[in-house]
């Protein structure tokens, strides 16, 4: 059995495998499919300083190797997560919390509500900054160096991961504002903004009209991502985008990522974490691998 263990920010991980924000709540309903000990850890649902009962439905629509959503960060608040999730969940393994604001003062007060409290804060900088005209923190390297800046001062224990939008210019570049900004990892990629038409109404299948495309179909797209900024920074990237087994997530190691998130497959396979887990093992075993943290950028160039 190969040693599955990676460090990250200098935090211990069983293995480098946690789902993704937003396909996992968190973590209850799957603790009843499998125990969910077995897991690096768990990212979050998006957390905002107050309860969102989010975008009006229809908000989630299938399309051929992708799903679009526009859920809109439904969730109970921070407080509520706190009271009710967090020492279950801090029981069972490492946890991530993903965060979003409407404004810089938003993030700082979610990320100093909870310091210490968490294993790693995930800023989700795609969503629109109301100062802005509704453009997303993250799209222009600037604004990603702004608000990583103000969530890592309200921070003194726990490391910040920035959470890094595909819909921009340079990936490198943006990734290298966030660890201006001070972040101690990244994660990437988010969704791709995309649409999908019910061509018999003439209308967008979703009431938000676009949403956020995710899926296996991304995969080639975001493991190029993760390449780029992977060696654009000094800090850690956790990658993910389209994970749907043990292969796509070696190939983010070898891209560069330390860790890997897995998303939309776990509404496909509800076992899809502990599957990867196995076929991690499998794989290092058949391949000689002792650690797999030796993976992380073992890509060869031609």
């Amino acid at each position: 059995m190969a040693d599955l263990r990676v460090s990250l920010c200098g935090v211990e991980l069983k293995n480098p495998v946690i789902p993704a924000s937003g396909t996992f709540g968190f973590g209850r309903e799957f603790d009843e499919i499998y125990d969910i000990s077995c897991l690096g850890g768990v990212a979050t649902k998006g957390l905002t300083p107050e309860l969102r009962l989010g975008n009006p439905v229809p908000r989630i629509a299938e399309s051929r190797g992708v799903i679009l959503n526009a859920v809109g960060l439904q969730n109970p608040g921070v407080e509520s997560f706190i009271k009710n999730d967090l020492e279950w969940l801090k029981s069972k393994t490492r946890v991530v919390a993903n965060v979003a604001g409407k404004t810089l003062e938003d993030y700082k007060n979610i990320c100093a509500r909870l310091d210490g409290l968490v294993d790693f804060i995930e800023l989700n900088i795609s969503c629109p900054n109301v100062k802005c005209g509704g453009m997303a923190f993250g799209i222009q390297p600037e604004s990603v160096e702004e608000v990583t800046n103000a969530a890592k001062s309200a921070l003194k224990k726990t490391p910040l991961i920035v959470k890094l939008s595909p819909n921009v210019e340079s990936i490198a570049n943006n990734a290298r504002a966030a660890e201006r900004g001070g972040a101690d990892c990244l994660s990437l990629v988010n969704t791709f903004t995309g649409m999908a038409i019910d061509i018999e109404r003439r209308k967008p299948i979703i009431a938000n009209n676009t949403g956020g495309v995710s899926g296996a179909g991304i995969k080639p797209i975001a493991v190029r991502m993760v390449y780029e900024a992977a060696h654009a920074v000094e800090i850690p990237v956790i990658g993910m985008g389209g994970i749907t087994c043990a292969e796509d997530a070696i190939e983010f190691l070898m891209a560069g990522a330390v860790a890997v998130q897995v998303g939309t497959q776990n509404f496909t396979d509800t076992l899809a974490c502990p599957r990867i887990i196995e076929g991690l093992n499998a794989w290092c075993d058949l391949h000689g691998v002792k650690k797999i943290s030796e993976l992380t950028g073992a890509l060869r160039l031609n």
